[in-house]
């Protein structure tokens, strides 16, 4: 079975998708099949893989809408062994519409068993709050990895975050754990950037990635163009930072 990862944090702007994305294409360049379900509703995963998102009929939405199978909705990338489960303008919807749906928390869960034998990495790309797409999403990985931004207002809120993952390890899903915090658009030119560090140990005092995710144009750059960071720029900081971290990974 595959290890299913949630990259997650309800505050937006702090790199999530970037790393979900260039995370899964690092473990994909390291020879492994990888999915990635783009669970936002902005669906900036999908457009950032080069999939124009008015160009997409169907999605992740249609697969918990029961309108679509799993294996209709996903689609190939550029890069070879990483695939995509697409989010469509429809999934802005489904905080609503999972209200009433029975183990509504299970749903995707549920969905992914289904794919689970053909990958060696489902990456979860949550969206960047804590309602149901986001519940859906942690109760569906066996691992969460929180990425923080290296400023201060970053920390703000993440509390909150591990008390919801405490409360669904407690109630819902007992073999969830942390896999860590990695810290992203790390600016070593400051010393916010060390205290943030310092703070972060704090919270996760075992659980720190060594691969520390620099600020840098080039991953800026890269979504706009479609492209991951090892398309865009194969030989940057980013895409050596990205590799870095997916080894890490990979040794857990």
């Amino acid at each position: 079975m595959s290890r299913i990862i949630s990259v997650v944090n309800q505050k937006g702007g702090v790199g999530k998708t970037t790393t979900s994305v260039n995370l899964a294409a690092a473990l994909a360049e390291m020879g492994n099949f990888v999915l990635l379900v783009d669970m936002d509703p902005q669906g900036n995963a999908t457009s950032g893989l080069g999939h124009a998102r008015e160009n997409i009929l169907h999605g992740i939405y249609e697969v918990l809408a029961e309108q679509k199978r799993l294996h209709d909705v996903i689609v190939n990338t550029a890069h070879d062994g990483l695939r995509i489960v697409p989010s469509t303008a429809n999934l802005a919807g489904a905080n609503i519409e999972l209200v009433d749906v029975e183990e509504r928390e299970h749903q995707l869960r549920k969905l992914l068993e289904q794919a689970g034998h053909g990958y060696d990495y489902i990456i979860i790309d949550c969206p960047p709050s804590l309602g149901l797409l986001t519940i859906n999403s942690l109760v569906a990985a066996d691992e969460i990895l929180i990425p923080v931004q290296a400023e201060y207002y970053a920390l703000e809120g993440l509390s909150q975050l591990l008390e919801t993952i405490a409360l669904l390890k407690e109630h819902v899903k007992p073999e969830m754990t942390i896999l860590g915090a990695v810290i992203t658009m790390f600016d070593k030119r400051t010393r916010l950037s060390e205290d943030v560090l310092n703070e972060l140990y704090q919270h996760f005092p075992n659980n720190i990635f060594r691969s520390v995710i620099p600020r840098t144009v080039r991953l800026a750059e890269a979504p706009s163009f479609g492209q991951s960071i090892f398309h865009y720029d194969p030989r940057g900081k980013g895409a050596k930072a990205y590799t870095r971290l997916a080894r890490e990974i990979a040794k857990k």
